[in-house]
Parts: structure tokens; sequence; C-alpha cells
């Protein structure tokens, strides 16, 4: 039995390989004709389409955004605030609501939960938030526009940080806190999370990417190019380069832009510090996962 079953373990992991392997591929796949494409002359590219490896190899997508880097260095540093105050926010909100509601002898916290669950099924649409932000709130065309829409809808990270609490911490260590003298936010400071790192990197890596990556909130809130991240940046000049190259009329002014492969680029340098800084929450990011997600 112990030679047939670890030759059908042989079998299910050289699978697993194989399969996890065509995954990989699939997954790089287009990460790579991404970088090709923004390395490839834009005549070249407009006549053979996108491959795997420049055929003819050139830089000018690149130049074209080098030359537009005033506004894209100011839209980088309002991109690296926004991420980095809006994820620490988030990570402080979040880690707060999730310890109050892992506490098990606290009532109306089952129907708190309950809430919370259910703005992760159902909003109030943009037409209503729009309101709420721009007449209530009042924060259109300021920096608060870029964060606290994201900001509060936290529901699905106050479930996995509630989760890793309740069922990944010995709730042995508060009880022995609390006979020490302990209160909750001693705690929470000291206790809590020392041990809810992976969960934390986990939700924060969700948390950072959500804000690097958003362009819908500087679409409907901000209109002062000073307050431009990256993303809606980026996605100006992309539509840009698309009005221009599809009116005649101002075609013979902008031949030179390589309106092809300038969108290759613009996507390059968009996602490119997001693959930079995932390997170093990797390990994290898979722990964090998988205990979060353990129902409580």
């Amino acid at each position: 039995m112990n030679g047939v079953r670890s030759k059908q373990e042989k079998v299910f992991a050289a699978v697993a390989h194989v399969v996890l392997s065509i995954l990989t591929i699939l997954a790089i796949a287009p990460f790579w004709l991404m970088i090709s494409g923004s390395l490839t002359d834009n005549e070249t590219l407009t006549k053979f389409g996108y491959q795997f490896w420049p055929k003819v190899f050139s830089l000018e997508a690149y130049q074209y955004i080098g030359r537009e880097w005033a506004q894209i260095g100011n839209a980088y540093l309002i991109t690296i605030f926004v991420t980095v105050v809006g994820t620490v926010l988030s990570l402080i909100l979040v880690s707060l609501t999730g310890y109050a509601l892992s506490q098990r002898d606290v009532p109306g916290l089952n129907a708190v939960f309950v809430l919370i669950l259910i703005t992760m099924l159902f909003n109030g649409g943009v037409v209503s938030s729009y309101i709420i932000y721009t007449n209530v709130v009042n924060v259109k065309n300021t920096i608060w526009a870029l964060i606290m829409p994201n900001l509060l809808l936290n529901g699905f990270n106050v479930v996995l940080v509630r989760n890793y609490m309740r069922n990944s911490i010995p709730k042995e260590l508060q009880e022995a806190a609390e006979i020490d003298g302990a209160g909750p936010f001693y705690i929470y400071l000291k206790i809590i999370l020392p041990l809810s790192k992976p969960i934390l990197a986990t939700v924060g890596l969700l948390t950072a990417v959500g804000y690097w990556n958003d362009w819908t909130n500087g679409l409907y809130y901000v209109t002062d190019s000073k307050l431009y991240t990256v993303q809606l940046l980026l996605n100006q000049m992309n539509s840009n380069v698309q009005y221009m190259a599809s009116h005649s009329d101002i075609q013979m002014a902008t031949q030179n832009i390589p309106s092809v492969s300038v969108r290759m680029a613009i996507a390059v340098i968009g996602i490119l510090p997001i693959l930079v800084a995932y390997p170093f929450f990797q390990k994290y990011f898979e722990k964090g996962i998988t205990m979060g997600a353990v129902k409580g």
C-alpha cells in the first residue's frame, strides 16, 4: 500500500507541476507581450501586430512618455502619498474593527458583522456615493477624494482580519493579559497586532494595490490636473493619443506619436511598482489569505 500510495503521490505531483507550469506561462505571457509591445517600433507593431519579441526594437514610446515626465513625476508623488496614507489609515480602521468583532463575549457583535457582510453584496450606487462625497463630505478636488472612497469600503478585509484574529490567535493570551490588568487597547497594541502581521501584510498589499491602480475616484471627483494620480494621468494620455490618432485634421501634426506602442508602455509604467513590491510580501500574503479565509 505504501508503494502504491507513493506512486500515486508522484503521479499527482507530476500532474500538479504540469498544470501549474501551464498556468504560470499563461499568467506571464500577457506581461511579456506587454513589455515586448512597448519596446517595438510603432510602425512595425501596427503592421505585424504584437509579438513576444520586438521585431524592430525602439524606445520611442518611453521617449514620448519622458517628454511628459514633469507631470508624470508629480502624479507619481500623488499616487505614492495616496497609497501610503490610504493603506495606513485603512489598516488602522480594519484592524480595530476586526479586533472588536473577534471578541466572543460582547453582545450585538454578530448583528454588526452581518451588516458588514451585507455591504459586500449591496451598495448605494455611484450616484448616491457621488452626492455624499461632493455635497456632504465635500472632498471634490482635494487629496481626500482619492483616499476616502476606498478607505470606507473594506468589508472583505474586515472579514479576513476578524477571522484571523478569532481563529489564529489563542484567546488564552487575551484572558491572561486581562487577568494581569491589561486593558483592551494594551492587548490590541502589544498582543494582537504583533501576532497579526501575516493578515495585516495581506490586507495591506490588497489595499495598496487597490489604491495604486485606482483611477475611477479621480475620474469622478478630481478635475485639477495637479491632483492626477499615475493611473488617471496615463489613462488621460492614452485617451489623448487615441483622440489624436482618430482625427485626420491633426494626424499630420501628431504622426510621430507612437499611438500603439505607447499604450503598452503606459501599462508597464503603471504596473511595474506593484510587480517589484509583491515578492517582499508574498510569504505573508500566502499565510494571511489562507488563515484569514477560515470560517469563524
